[in-house]
């Protein structure tokens, strides 16, 4: 059953961002009345749920008069955002403004040039507004630090809102943003999507930018669209696009745009359906339930859906050992005087890192060959592979992580995040897309991953998925309990 929930902000708040940005191109709105929408919104509602913890105001209004001349440069593309406020994750610079990374250490560091993503956004129209809360480093599916503190689920204050993209999940269901970016390792943009009811795109490697600036050939951490729905992803994604010469891995935008590609959207889509991955992670009863349901539906709707898994040899081995390389060689390199503040799991991650042996870097690095090879078999059948974001519900804000999964004791705190495994590590898009809610009244997505490069098919298929089972994508007012 869908919960009751209110929305109290401004009525343009509430208003799909595609929407908001075609009045943008008419005039018949402001980027300044935006903006004094947003920061209302953000007033509201940050006591209870703490997702925007950076404003930038005066950045952002004086960002305003330079709208007319990159409108002359940028205004065809379909990614052009027209002036339209969003939120930038406080794990990526924006130039002028504290960019902490959670980190004590840094809580005070304000860069002088911004990531080239952030960069981009702006050129197309982007107006950055504030910066969503994150844990720190973007370590852990729980978003908490000790600079901000804890990110609460809007859908009740309780509870986790996941992570580390919590705060810009949040920003969204509120209604605080529009849009609002994320960044995805294992997890950071499903979990805090799935949990939080809206949609979370972990795109292809260089899709979305390159990786962190000190370890750009890194495919493992990647940037992405959130959104309240798939088209306003769609419209994001476009935004985020284009190939960048300062960040190797990235790659041309698509000759067909991603919001003209879910024009070809139909019911009719291949679904690969496991409702634990064959067996990769506990999945409580009645998010197999859910899962299911949403899926015949779908069946019903005139999708095939039948119960199918790549054979993923190895796979948690080397999912470890590529996230401990992007920990070795990238947080490991940071100054004594931030690692010294590193919370107990960031410490311990970082270590795991530093310590790999040769051997299990060389076999991670080949293994993953075979898990892409066997993925990519499985998408000569079907459109999309649906598996579980997590086998869980969210739980109280100060359980950092579950410890027991369907009776099962999680070993690690990424032991729940296993389903986050696949798509990272065979560089496949992914998308999480709501389809229900539990008795306890908290939201589920389901995890569509779709083939290399696959971006379109996806979207597609999530957007047939929304509109088939038509949930609500309006932002609402915190629920306090």
């Amino acid at each position: 059953m869908i919960p009751k929930a209110s929305f109290t902000g401004p009525d343009i708040c509430a208003q799909p961002a595609r929407k908001v940005v075609e009045l943008l191109k008419k005039g018949d709105i402001s980027p300044s009345e935006l903006i004094d929408a947003s920061l209302t919104r953000i007033k509201q509602v940050s006591p209870a749920v703490n997702a925007t913890v950076t404003l930038c105001e005066d950045r952002a209004r004086n960002s305003l008069q330079d709208l007319p001349e990159l409108a002359e440069n940028h205004s065809q593309e379909p990614g052009w955002l027209a002036g339209l406020p969003i939120g930038i994750k406080d794990l990526n610079l924006v130039s002028g403004v504290k960019t902490t990374y959670g980190n004590v250490g840094l809580k005070d560091f304000i860069p002088q040039e911004s990531d080239h993503l952030v960069s981009l956004l702006e050129q197309r129209g982007g107006v950055v507004l504030g910066k969503t809360n994150t844990p720190e480093f973007g370590a852990g599916g729980n978003t908490f630090n000790e600079v901000f503190g804890q990110t609460r689920n809007p859908w009740d204050t309780r509870k986790n809102a996941g992570g580390s993209s919590g705060g810009a999940a949040v920003s969204l269901a509120t209604g605080e943003f529009w849009l609002s970016h994320g960044s995805d390792l294992g997890g950071s943009l499903r979990t805090p999507a799935s949990y939080c009811g809206i949609v979370g795109l972990r795109p292809s490697p260089g899709r979305c930018g390159g990786g962190p600036a000190l370890t750009a050939f890194s495919t493992e951490g990647v940037s992405g669209p959130m959104a309240r729905d798939v088209e306003d992803l769609a419209l994001f994604l476009d935004a985020m696009c284009g190939y960048d010469p300062k960040s190797p891995l990235t790659i041309e935008a698509p000759a067909t745009s991603f919001q003209k590609a879910l024009e070809q959207s139909t019911n009719k889509i291949r679904i690969g359906f496991s409702e634990d991955q064959g067996g990769f992670a506990p999945v409580e009863k009645y998010m197999r339930q859910l899962l299911r349901s949403a899926m015949d539906k779908m069946s019903d709707a005139g999708s095939i859906v039948e119960d199918a898994c790549p054979a993923l040899p190895g796979l948690h081995d080397t999912f470890m050992t590529l996230r401990g390389i992007h920990f070795g060689s990238l947080n490991a390199y940071l100054p004594q005087e931030i690692q010294k503040h590193f919370k107990k799991t960031l410490a311990e991650n970082t270590e795991f890192g530093v310590k790999l042996e040769s051997s299990k870097i060389y076999d991670a690095i080949r293994q993953r060959t075979v898990i892409y090879n066997s993925c990519q078999q499985f998408f000569e059948r079907y459109d999309v592979l649906a598996i579980p974001v997590t086998g869980i519900e969210p739980g109280l804000a100060e359980e950092e992580y579950p410890t027991v999964v369907d009776n099962q004791p999680m070993q690690g705190y990424m032991d729940w995040l296993r389903f986050s495994f696949l798509a990272t590590t065979a560089t496949l898009p992914a998308i999480s897309v709501p389809v229900a809610f539990t008795e306890s009244g908290m939201p589920v997505g389901i995890q569509l991953v779709g083939p290399p490069r696959g971006e379109a098919k996806l979207l597609q298929a999530a957007l047939a998925i929304e509109r088939t089972l038509q949930l609500p994508s309006s932002p609402i007012d915190p629920i306090l309990r």
